[in-house]
């Protein structure tokens, strides 16, 4: 794939006494990224996962090269050998005996570049298999080949070894082999073997990419399946050799389409365990367009005859409205509509597709749509509708536009924090042409020298929010001669006491935290120790955020403005530093969907940065009766600062658009291993989102795997359902019970069950049976915290959901749509009961829920020290029929 710019406590539930550091010195001269001395890590680092595969150090995404072979399961992955963002893709790799415990190995195929250092070709996504018929003349007669196939991607024009011409951007499908279980690979001197995308898609090459491989023996052939991303297509090839392929067919587009496709997969399974009824299911990762938002994963289940897919009829959801009663369809004039518009909206708020400056506005039904990209991005205002009554559990919609979630602190203007400067240049204002050196600031790197900017600078996108006529803005490198992001350094204030409870500021910028690689960001040193970081949205727009600093009233301190960053939005805007007695409330950037009750916002519902609309749904069973609003709000000036909306339904079920493999944020890009024994089907994910990959608060790596999962297909309420279970060897973790209820109890609202017997660590795993009952809500507590941190792991019975909500897991600050609640539909079973069996890790939560057809997965950043678990309910009593709790060891604990 491509990137996408954008029991008691004194029983810790990690075993750290079986935790050796690995710490490891090497005095050779044969310097290595991959020597292993260089591949150490103690594993204990804050929030790093105990239970799932990360690498050591960097930049990690998408599972690749899955495959089984003489005892190891193979996982290579997408890895920055160089660093902790992305680029330099390589494939890393891994090797695990049992899914659970892995051994990371050096880098596979390492990023080419020419002899100035400039990128040749990265390896993108793909698939390996194992050629036991040596069917490509690879193998050895002792020594079979495993082969992988992969996208090269060239990011400039070139002239290949063999005289093959590539154009720059081309994503091209290639091949290479190993015949040492995976150590070393030799690449295809042919390559690519699959130049361009098949006929009728070559304007594609630059989005052709993601191929899988497996052996099809019904017709003693290889089949490989990639996508062409944009275009929403599966296509497929045929091959006797590995090394000569055939198109055969296409699949596409269906169900979810309001994102890219990528990393497709394609098996079979037998349905119910019956090896004479088997169903294939294909693959297909999508971004944006997620049950959570942005990236996501669905699946359709069908028949494939050796050339071509075909989904079954009941796993297709067509793209026309759900029946129900109809809110607005906005085909009629804006006048006859009874919606209030404000602001830039009035009048000019319906269109008929795109607008001047606008492509690619698309699904949404019928000839007009609301449409706030009036005069491009920098409109705003609102659409409101007249008051309605709630008839049905369900509000459908159709959305698409910005992805600027709504803060429920923001003010809709600006207004200024009272309070007082806190030194002199707080608020960069001076003579023209003075530097940042000249009002008092102490600079480094590229700022020594620079002098203060006044707003926008060269080709910047327009910059706003900032008070007065100056401001820090580090986009200055086209001024020195080099890119504007180019330019790196720090500015440093002098010295100021804290003598009020809040710093407030204005902050933009590119999302680049303190702490991690390439950071550009605002810090607060006291005791010149950072104590408090922060950083910009991506958006050129300043807007008001605040630090609390009551702990540090009376101490002498600085503010520091540091710019590590090139890359994209690689910079930082800041300006007006004030001691308050309040904190200062940001102003709302949000383009949403919002419905109000008594006037007060009870759901609201973003875009996920694309044109394409798509359907969403609120459960609004518990609101019936109830007389309502429908708001539509456009309060941002950034890119993708517009919302799109069509068709408002009442209805008496959700608007289904896919099969999702998980409804949580963080499962993307999931492949299965081939050649697994037994013919069992396992797969993984990356666990992160394309939304926030890039910020979230972890180093020295960033990103890394979920759990393994079996997979098997289930027939479930007269469907057939794709069913997902831990591994077997995850089992092997568990120590002794930390708590086990040994008879069925009722569990009030405020029951202390767990906090009695004082059950308590980071990472566990809970199995549970629970009857709702009258409970409108019940479920568990985790990593509850003494600052209030908490993620809530449940079941809504008035909606008939299972959810995670982490809005108050811990740090979130890194993406404004982190702090939400993902929930999926699961009816009760027929003794109206919900089964649960939660994974909780010290940066993750997993919820495998039902049967398995419903599994969730969620990061979170809580502090350690929020060890908490409870069980609650809302409502009503409830029945826990079975409990279980297990501490977990760590997966490194023998490292």
């Amino acid at each position: 794939m491509k990137y996408h710019f954008f029991q008691k406590n004194r029983l810790s539930l990690i075993t750290l006494a079986s935790l050796a550091l690995l710490a490891g010195c090497d005095n050779s001269d044969d310097y290595s990224e991959n020597h292993p001395s260089h591949q150490q890590s103690s594993y204990l680092e804050k929030y790093r996962p105990q239970l799932q595969f990360t690498a050591a150090k960097n930049w990690q995404n998408d599972p690749n090269g899955m495959v089984y072979f003489d005892g190891e399961y193979h996982l290579f992955y997408q890895y920055n050998p160089n660093g902790n963002s992305w680029g330099d893709l390589s494939w890393g790799h891994a090797v695990s005996r049992d899914l659970v415990h892995w051994e990371e190995l050096p880098v596979a195929l390492p990023v080419e570049k020419d002899a100035d250092g400039n990128v040749t070709q990265m390896y993108f996504s793909g698939s390996a298999v194992v050629d036991f018929n040596n069917s490509s003349g690879f193998g050895k007669a002792d020594r079979p080949a495993m082969v992988a196939m992969y996208t090269s991607y060239y990011p400039t024009d070139m002239t290949l070894d063999n005289g093959k011409t590539i154009a720059a951007g081309t994503q091209a499908q290639s091949i290479a082999y190993s015949l040492d279980k995976g150590r070393t690979w030799t690449q295809y001197e042919d390559n690519p073997v699959i130049p361009l995308p098949p006929a009728g898609y070559e304007s594609q090459f630059k989005e052709f990419r993601d191929p899988k491989i497996f052996w099809y023996a019904p017709e003693n052939k290889w089949i490989m399946v990639a996508v062409i991303a944009t275009q929403h297509k599966a296509v497929f090839y045929s091959s006797t050799d590995l090394r000569d392929w055939n198109f055969m067919s296409e699949f596409g587009p269906a169900n979810a389409v309001g994102g890219v496709w990528e990393c497709p997969d394609l098996f079979e399974l037998p349905v119910d365990g019956d090896s004479n009824n088997k169903k294939w299911v294909m693959v297909i990762n999508i971004n944006p367009g997620g049950p959570a938002g942005g990236s996501g994963n669905q699946y359709f289940i069908g028949h494939f005859d050796g050339e071509r897919f075909t989904p079954d009829d009941d796993s297709v959801f067509n793209g026309e409205a759900p029946v129900g009663s109809l809110i607005a369809d906005f085909e009629e004039s804006e006048s006859e509509s009874g919606w209030t518009a404000t602001k830039d909206l009035q009048g000019a708020y319906l269109s008929k597709g795109d607008r001047a400056g606008q492509s690619g506005v698309s699904q949404y039904l019928g000839e007009q749509l609301v449409n706030t990209f009036v005069n491009g991005d920098a409109s705003v205002g609102s659409v409101t509708s007249p008051a309605f009554k709630i008839t049905d559990r369900y509000i459908n919609l159709l959305v698409g536009g910005g992805n600027h979630p709504r803060n429920p602190d923001a003010v809709e203007d600006s207004v200024p924090p009272s309070g007082d400067l806190l030194f002199a240049g707080a608020d960069f204002e001076g003579e023209d042409g003075a530097t940042y050196d000249d009002i008092g600031w102490t600079s480094s790197g590229d700022f020594v020298g620079q002098v203060v900017a006044s707003g926008t600078i060269a080709t910047q996108q327009q910059v706003s929010g900032f008070m007065g006529r100056k401001l820090v803005n580090s986009y200055f490198g086209e001024l020195v001669g080099k890119g504007g992001d180019a330019v790196t350094g720090t500015l440093t204030s002098a010295n100021f006491t804290i003598n009020k409870p809040y710093i407030n500021f204005l902050v933009g910028g590119g999302n680049h935290p303190y702490g991690a690689e390439g950071a550009a960001a605002v810090v607060l040193l006291v005791d010149d120790k950072v104590v408090r970081s922060a950083t910009g949205s991506d958006s050129e727009s300043l807007n008001w955020t605040h630090w609390d600093v009551q702990e540090y009233q009376g101490k002498p301190a600085r503010i520091m403005i540091v710019d590590e960053n090139t890359g994209g939005y690689g910079h930082i805007l800041a300006d007006q530093f004030m001691a308050g007695d309040e904190p200062a409330q940001p102003v709302s950037t949000e383009t949403t969907v919002n419905l109000l009750v008594d006037g007060k916002v009870v759901y609201s519902v973003t875009g996920d940065n694309s044109e394409t609309l798509g359907w969403r749904s609120w459960n609004v069973a518990a609101l019936k009766g109830e007389m309502a609003q429908i708001r539509i709000v456009d309060n941002s000036t950034a890119g993708f600062g517009h919302v799109l909306v069509d068709h408002i339904i009442q209805s008496d079920r959700p608007r289904q658009i896919a099969n999702w493999g998980d409804f949580g944020s963080d499962f993307y890009a999931a492949v299965t291993w081939n050649g697994a024994p037994d013919g069992k089907r396992y797969w993984l994910g990356w666990m992160s989102n394309w939304n926030y990959a890039g910020s979230i608060p972890t180093t020295p790596w960033r990103g890394g795997q979920t759990l393994v999962r079996e997979l098997s297909l289930q027939t479930i309420d007269n469907k057939i359902r794709l069913v997902q279970t831990p591994v077997d060897a995850l089992k092997s973790l568990r120590n002794n019970a930390l708590f086990t209820l040994s008879e069925e109890k009722v569990v009030a609202p405020g029951d202390t069950l767990l906090a009695d017997s004082q059950v308590q660590g980071q990472v566990y795993e809970i199995e549970a049976e629970l009857q709702p009952g009258s409970a409108s809500e019940a479920g568990f507590k985790v990593r509850t915290g003494s600052h209030g941190e908490e993620t809530l792991v449940g079941y809504d019975a008035a909606a008939g959901e299972v959810f995670i909500d982490r809005t108050k897991s811990g740090t979130n600050a890194f993406n404004s749509g982190f702090a939400a609640r993902h929930s999926a539909p699961l009816p009760l079973s027929d003794n109206a009961s919900v089964a649960l069996r939660i994974i909780v890790d010290t940066s993750s939560v997993t919820v495998f829920s039902g049967k398995g057809e419903v599994v969730l997965t969620d990061q979170i950043f809580p502090e350690p020290t929020s060890q908490g678990i409870e069980i609650y309910s809302k409502g009503g009593d409830i029945n826990v029929k079975s409990l279980t709790i297990w501490p977990l060891k760590s997966i490194w604990a023998d490292k």
